[in-house]
């Protein structure tokens, strides 16, 4: 037993979480996903919405902390408006409600003053594209008649590349990636992550979608990118916010926005891929 506890503490060490609670939130997290799109998709909506205006809060917590100041009030009001007319309204309506909450959002910041107004307006209008904004493509992929299989899809094509790039950084991991942002992050874990992306992609393309699996295999590569991109991203703002998780609420994770980081920039990729297919199929 100890020569385990001493293996799991080694893990916990390397990866900078604890593997256990980790797990077993992922599957919860994976349990809700597929059973409210499967049974009852606007519990799925629902569900996003509630995670995404968590992040919002996190987010928002985090400028707070750092002496930026921002209306939560306003921009959870503004992030409902924007996922609400997303899932009634398509594309319509996530770019109409888009438009007027940072219309809007602008006009409640200068009524503040003039001073900070920059710095405000800007912290305002991030928080509202993200991840608000980009958390409504989730919603354009959920909504459509091929809903179950295109989260899937999503959920395959983040979680083969989130899984692997952590394994294979903590197995194999030498090299850096990005050490001024996310130090434990190599390139090992970043080509680990791509090629079982590229792989889970080219099946989830071609048993749920009816693509072929190069076709797939590319979204996957494009997908471990995007994915990449949102992890460093994120990590880029904790750094800079000098915080080490935006939140608490999910054990071995952190916060909500730390676990949404790599599907909230993934998703429109995977959007623009199934609208191009559909287009030139």
């Amino acid at each position: 037993m100890s020569d385990l506890h001493s293996i799991n503490e080694a893990i916990n060490k390397k990866a900078g979480r604890k593997l256990f609670p980790s797990i077993l939130v992922g599957l919860l997290l994976l349990a809700i996903v597929f059973s409210t799109m499967a049974f009852a998709p606007i519990a799925f909506a629902a569900f996003l919405t509630i995670a995404v205006l968590i992040a919002t809060k996190e987010l928002t917590a985090a400028f707070k902390a750092r002496g930026i100041a921002s209306n939560y009030l306003g921009l959870a009001l503004s992030t409902a408006l924007i996922l609400s007319s997303t899932w009634i309204g398509g594309l319509p309506g996530l770019t109409v409600s888009m438009v007027i909450s940072l219309i809007l959002t602008l006009l409640l910041v200068l009524r503040g003053g003039v001073d900070g107004f920059v710095s405000r307006a800007t912290a305002s209008a991030f928080a509202l594209l993200y991840p608000g904004f980009v958390a409504g493509f989730i919603l354009l992929l959920a909504r459509s008649g091929e809903g179950f299989s295109y989260i899937a899809t999503l959920v395959v094509m983040v979680g083969c590349n989130d899984t692997f790039a952590w394994a294979f950084g903590v197995l194999f991991g030498k090299h850096p990636l990005a050490p001024k942002i996310s130090p434990k992050k190599t390139w090992e874990g970043f080509f680990g992550g791509l090629i079982f992306s590229a792989i889970g992609s080219s099946l989830a393309f071609y048993y749920l979608l009816d693509y072929h699996p190069v076709i797939g295999a590319l979204a996957g590569c494009a997908g471990a990118l995007t994915a990449t991109v949102g992890d460093l991203l994120e990590s880029g703002i904790k750094r800079d916010l000098s915080i080490k998780d935006m939140g608490t609420i999910l054990p071995g994770h952190g916060g909500m926005l730390d676990r949404l980081d790599a599907v909230l920039i993934t998703a429109p990729l995977l959007w623009c891929i199934i609208e191009i297919l559909k287009r030139f199929s």
